[in-house]
């Protein structure tokens, strides 16, 4: 019989499929334990959880399951857009901000196109591309940040989109405003660039790209309800761009991508304020705390404006396989061009402090 294969999208073939952060249950299966033991470092996800009243609106929601949800998202894209100092024509929601991503990529990309990002960037763009049969042409880092410069080289008449993350998954590094408006400069005007700024609450001094967007540039930001607002199952995320440019995004979109459920734990997640700035105060205490321990190891770090710390520990893949039987969970970057590191994600200071330990123990 023909391999299904032979039909099937040939790009598709050697297509690496992206790996997510080891499931807390899998690992308990695993070694035999209780969930409750395991102490998962390894996602980005924020350790206070979801804000209460994002738990009660969310309950609330329940009760009307069996009702599609607001398919335009009124009343979110509404306080979204009352946040950003936008109008709602300026926001397109979507299934996390994976699925903006793919949206971007149902809007501009074809089969012979081209993607820039940057080396060691979150690999879901590279993916994206590849789906579509476009090139993804990977500029050098520079320190492990995006060399601007070297992304501008990379620019063709084939590119259609530009990646840029700021603060950068999974370096934790943090562009300047002064150097992504000399970039904007010179970026031909009819590339697409697109800011993936799914950490932006974690910065203290944020560049603000949505100027660009006010302005009228083919800039595209995009933010997330997964990371600060701790609602990662929900897959929440939005875009913010001109209102042309979303036009063209939402003739991609699918009906009802974000459930109802979803809508109203964001919203009311969105308007807790106090819950965010906890979390944010978490977070800095915990990034202190990790990047001490590593200096007194003497282990290479990163220094990161994010929720997580990269930090070089030799063989990356062995000591995450060896944190494991500590049951602590972090990320192995091997898939990155990044094997001798791993990035471990800043939860509370009980677990931080264990990883600390159980780190010291298998090194």
């Amino acid at each position: 019989m023909e391999s299904i294969w032979d039909r099937a999208n040939p790009q598709l073939r050697d297509l690496a499929v992206y790996q997510p952060g080891k499931p807390i249950e899998e690992t308990a299966r695993e070694l035999g334990c209780e969930a409750s033991e395991i102490t998962k470092l390894a996602s980005n996800e924020n350790p206070l959880g979801p804000s209460p009243k994002a738990i009660a609106a969310m309950h609330d929601a329940i009760e009307n399951a069996h009702l599609y949800p607001d398919g335009g998202a009124f009343y979110l894209r509404n306080a979204i857009a009352k946040k950003l100092n936008v109008t709602p024509d300026h926001i397109i929601l979507g299934n996390g901000s994976n699925e903006i991503i793919e949206l971007l990529a149902h809007a501009f990309l074809e089969r012979g196109d081209a993607i820039v990002t940057s080396e060691h960037a979150f690999i879901a763009y590279k993916i994206i591309a590849r789906v579509f049969g476009a090139e993804t042409i990977e500029a050098p880092s520079r320190d492990y940040s995006h060399d601007l410069d070297a992304m501008l080289d990379a620019v063709t008449g084939r590119t259609e989109l530009i990646f840029i993350a700021n603060p950068n998954n999974p370096t934790g590094t943090l562009l300047s405003a002064n150097a992504i408006e000399r970039f904007l400069l010179r970026v031909p005007s009819q590339v697409v660039v697109v800011f993936d700024e799914a950490y932006y609450e974690f910065v203290d001094r944020m560049p603000d790209t949505l100027r660009y967007v006010r302005d009228g540039q083919n800039v595209v930001a995009l933010r997330t309800f997964s990371k600060i607002h701790g609602l990662a199952s929900l897959r929440v995320g939005y875009g913010i761009a001109r209102p042309e440019l979303i036009e063209v995004m939402h003739k991609t979109r699918q009906p009802f991508n974000v459930s109802g459920i979803g809508q109203f734990g964001a919203l009311a997640a969105l308007a807790d304020e106090e819950h965010q700035r906890e979390t944010k105060r978490m977070v800095d205490e915990g990034r202190v705390f990790f990047e001490k321990e590593f200096g007194t190891m003497k282990l290479p770090f990163v220094p990161s404006a994010a929720n997580f710390v990269l930090v070089k520990v030799g063989d990356g893949l062995a000591v995450f396989r060896a944190l494991l039987q500590h049951k602590v969970i972090v990320r192995a970057l091997k898939g990155y061009n990044l094997p001798q590191w791993v990035r471990i994600t800043i939860g509370t200071m009980d677990q931080n402090q264990k990883c600390i330990t159980a780190l010291r123990q298998v090194l």
